[in-house]
C-alpha cells in the first residue's frame, strides 16, 4: 500500500535527482514545501520555471547571467588584461567572495578528462584562445582545482598561452591559515614548499 500519495512521491524523486540530495533529505524538503502556505509553494515553482528563460551564459567569460555580457564584464572598473581562469561558476563566486581579485573571468565549466572524452572541445578552451588574442590579454591566472585534471588542465593552457607570450600564473597551493603544520597531508606539504614565496 502506498503511504505517500504520487504527487508527493513525485516531488521526492524530482529532489531526489538533484547533485547532494539523498532520499532522507529530499524526503524533508518535499515535507516542508507541502506544510509551507500555497502561495509560496507557487513562487517557488515560478521561480523554478523562469529558470531557464531568464538566465543565460555571458558571451564573453560564459558565467551564468541574466544580462550580456554579465555585470563584471561589463564593469569598467575592472582590471581589462588579466583573466581568472576557473572551472564553474561556483569557483567565480568564491573568488569574488575575497574581494582580492579585480580582473576578469573566463568559465571553462568543466577540466580536460580525455578518459571520459572531455577534450578542448567539449570545454571552453578555444573561446578562451579566441578571446585572450582578440583582447590583449597580458596574464591569465589559472584557478583550476589542484586534482589530475585540474591540474592537466592547467598545463594544457600554460603550454598554449606561453607560446603566445602571454604570462600564466597558477593560484598557490598549500597550508591553509590556522593549521598545524605536522597535520598536513604529505602532498599539501610539499606544493606549499615548491610554491612557497619570500617573506616580507
Amino acid at each position: 500500500m502506498q503511504v505517500v500519495p504520487p504527487a508527493l512521491e513525485r516531488l521526492i524523486q524530482d529532489l531526489n535527482r538533484l547533485p547532494g540530495i539523498g532520499r532522507k533529505t529530499a524526503s524533508r524538503l518535499a515535507m516542508h514545501i507541502m506544510r509551507s502556505p500555497a502561495e509560496e509553494a507557487r513562487t517557488l515553482a515560478a521561480d523554478l520555471a523562469e529558470l531557464h528563460h531568464a538566465v543565460r551564459l555571458c558571451s564573453r567569460c560564459f558565467v551564468f547571467s541574466e544580462t550580456d555580457p554579465c555585470k563584471i564584464c561589463a564593469d569598467p572598473g575592472r582590471l581589462q588584461d588579466i583573466i581568472c581562469v576557473v572551472e564553474g561558476p561556483d569557483d567565480l563566486l568564491a573568488i569574488e567572495k575575497t574581494g582580492a581579485y579585480q580582473g576578469l573571468y573566463h568559465i571553462l565549466h568543466g577540466v580536460l578528462a580525455p578518459m571520459d572524452g572531455i577534450g578542448p572541445d567539449e570545454i571552453k578552451i578555444n573561446e578562451l584562445v579566441d578571446r585572450v588574442r582578440q583582447e590583449k590579454i597580458a596574464e591569465i591566472l589559472v584557478a583550476t582545482s589542484s586534482t589530475v585534471p585540474g591540474e592537466a588542465t592547467a598545463s594544457y593552457l600554460a603550454r598554449i598561452f606561453q607560446a603566445d607570450g602571454v604570462k600564466v600564473t597558477r593560484l598557490a597551493c598549500g597550508i591553509p591559515m590556522g593549521m598545524d603544520i605536522k597535520y598536513a597531508d604529505d602532498v599539501t606539504l610539499a606544493r606549499a614548499i615548491e610554491t612557497r614565496r619570500e617573506s616580507k
